[in-house]
């Protein structure tokens, strides 16, 4: 059974006027899109920027309503964020693309993680939080000292482990990772691509994956869906993907995937 399914999604936007006395035009962000992410799972959602994916993880995230189309979440609809039950809203989480603007500068990491469980009281810790905020922040790799720090005394990578530490917190089932680490340096991008891929395994998460680097894709995805202006143009395992792309734009995707590794 999926965890995630999207049926028929379609997604438009008031674009931008020819001219003053002409109507706006519309602007299809999403054409029809069927997605499936499976338990324990890593969905990579990928295509150059315009091409829908984000707006599709929107969607997911109740922060963009489509014009048709469902979303299924363990059988349950997903509509719009405000109208989720606690439950659903909390099995369902985000780690953002920037890590220092998603966190708060004037909290301290153990407060951020607090924050969550405040919010979301049927999954807080009873008894001594220290120690659950400990276990948590070890989770993804980081001190509990940490606890006590600001974002702004911490490196990207080390602000990011805290935002993937706060979605944890929740004890989400999916995990939404918008751009999650194309903020970062390669070599931290790994550490964080091999800690999603290690807490998916450990915590029974599965992952919708938003990227437009194929190198990224390599190192965490099961499955890779290849979006098109607005089109869902292929969707195989990533082995396949690499081996035996079928669609042309998957192809033109590689190619000019190898001919930046080339020039590196």
């Amino acid at each position: 059974m999926s965890v995630l399914e999207i049926r028929g999604l379609r997604v438009t936007f008031a674009g931008p006027r020819r001219s003053v006395r002409e109507p706006r035009t519309t602007v299809r962000a999403v054409d029809g899109v069927d997605l499936d992410v499976g338990a324990r799972q890593t969905v990579a959602l990928v295509g150059e920027s315009g091409s829908g994916k984000s707006t599709v993880a929107r969607c997911v995230l109740g922060l963009v309503a489509p014009q048709e189309g469902s979303i299924t979440f363990e059988g349950r609809p997903l509509g719009p964020v405000r109208r989720r039950s606690p439950g659903l809203h909390r099995a369902v989480q985000m780690v953002f693309q920037d890590p220092g603007s998603s966190l708060n500068p004037r909290m301290t990491v153990g407060a951020i993680v607090r924050e969550a469980w405040r919010a979301h009281p049927s999954v807080a810790p009873a008894g001594d939080r220290r120690e659950a905020l400990a276990r948590v922040l070890a989770d993804v790799g980081l001190d509990p000292g940490v606890a006590d720090r600001r974002p702004s005394a911490l490196s990207g990578g080390q602000k990011q482990r805290v935002g993937i530490a706060r979605a944890l917190a929740l004890r989400p089932r999916l995990l939404v990772c918008d751009e999650a680490v194309s903020a970062l340096d390669a070599s931290v991008q790994s550490q964080i691509l091999r800690l999603l891929v290690d807490l998916r395994d450990e915590h029974d998460l599965s992952v919708l994956f938003i990227t437009h680097d194929l190198a990224v894709v390599r190192q965490i995805a099961d499955r890779v869906a290849v979006m098109h202006r607005g089109v869902l143009v292929e969707d195989t395992s990533a082995e396949d993907l690499f081996t035996t792309p079928a669609h042309p734009y998957t192809q033109a995707l590689l190619q000019a995937a190898r001919t930046l590794e080339g020039a590196a």
